[in-house]
């Protein structure tokens, strides 16, 4: 294909992803720089029958002109990224002069917002992606060893924890958990102890969102892998069978490696979307035991004084984030390629 038809080809989905994804990334990035305009607060005296109160009110007129003269608000630089929301690089020099070891430390950094919801949000990444992977690839294996009239059926009930949206399938779980859910009651009979609650720990509480997880993704995995099963050669099957290869070497040594760009694939589709989790948080209503950076920048963004420098901090910092975790499989992408293609 020529140069220039290629790029005519190419053209509208450059203009698509410059429209849709560059532009908004460059302007919360300035939005992080700058904090929203501050109230005009002015003393405001009230006088009843009996006596006269003075408080304090918002200058509406006052506070928006304020607004019109600068509407990005104050310029803050990266202070925004480095206060104690953020990155909090004051709290973190001052933690660790005040510790006395290393568990010290790491208590006073998880009373840290970002750092507690970062941490959280790091052990659902790197719990969920690879159990889903696996999980998926034996699901896989499973459904296609199984006789032609029982797939359909298989597949279908395989695929109903991704037809579930996330947030009801997080609520049909939570209700599940709950003390008047079947889970819940069963396993306060089980433990004899009517005040066990899976919502009151949060190690239980992070262990139901990842279990969650596993639930909701290894679909995805399960259908990408089965499709890629039936692209397996088939005489080369054959002769692995005929060489004495079992099960376990055929699936080493010729199933893996002939599937290892799906496998890529799916890394890099579930460390995005697990990077990003948000809807079990809010559907177990889990805030209190286990935050991520998303629900961080949904915090911001809701209530009556939204925080926009805030949420587009945290918003950039969770882009490079993705970033970091994507490198290292996208290098490895890259020299497979070139090494293919010397």
């Amino acid at each position: 294909m020529r140069h220039r038809t290629f790029f005519w080809f190419i053209l509208p989905s450059l203009a698509a992803m410059l429209l849709f994804i560059a532009l908004p990334i460059v302007s919360v990035a300035i939005q992080s720089l700058f904090i929203e305009p501050e109230q005009v607060m002015v003393e405001v005296e009230n006088c009843t029958p009996f006596k006269c109160e003075t408080t304090m009110a918002v200058d509406q007129e006052a506070t928006k002109k304020l607004r019109e003269e600068s509407p990005l608000g104050r310029y803050n630089g990266l202070g925004t990224y480095t206060d104690r929301n953020h990155l909090a690089f004051g709290e973190i020099g001052q933690a660790w002069a005040e510790a006395a070891d290393t568990g010290a430390f790491l208590s006073k950094l998880m009373n840290l917002p970002f750092y507690r919801a970062l941490a959280f949000t790091l052990t659902y990444t790197f719990l969920v992606s690879p159990f889903v992977l696996v999980l998926g690839l034996f699901i896989a294996l499973g459904v296609n060893a199984l006789p032609g009239r029982v797939k359909g059926p298989t597949i279908f009930v395989s695929l109903l924890p991704m037809i579930v949206t996330p947030l009801i399938g997080s609520l049909v779980l939570f209700w599940m958990i709950d003390a008047d859910g079947i889970l819940g009651a069963t396993l306060q009979r089980i433990f004899d102890d009517p005040s066990l609650s899976l919502k009151a720990s949060a190690p239980l509480t992070w262990i139901m969102l990842i279990v969650y997880g596993i639930w909701h993704s290894a679909p995805f995995s399960f259908i990408v892998f089965y499709a890629g099963l039936q692209t397996v050669p088939a005489d080369t099957l054959e002769a692995a069978r005929i060489d004495g290869a079992s099960r376990w070497q055929q699936l080493r040594y010729v199933i893996v490696p002939h599937m290892m760009p799906l496998v890529v694939f799916i890394t890099l589709m579930q460390l995005m979307d697990n990077f990003r989790v948000f809807e079990p948080i809010v559907g177990f209503s889990a805030s209190a035991k286990a935050t991520s950076l998303s629900w961080i920048i949904f915090n911001d963004l809701s209530g009556d004084s939204k925080q926009f420098a805030s949420a587009g901090a945290t918003s950039i910092l969770t882009i490079i984030g993705v970033a970091i975790l994507l490198t290292p499989v996208l290098i490895r992408t890259w020299r497979d390629f070139n090494r293919k293609g010397v």
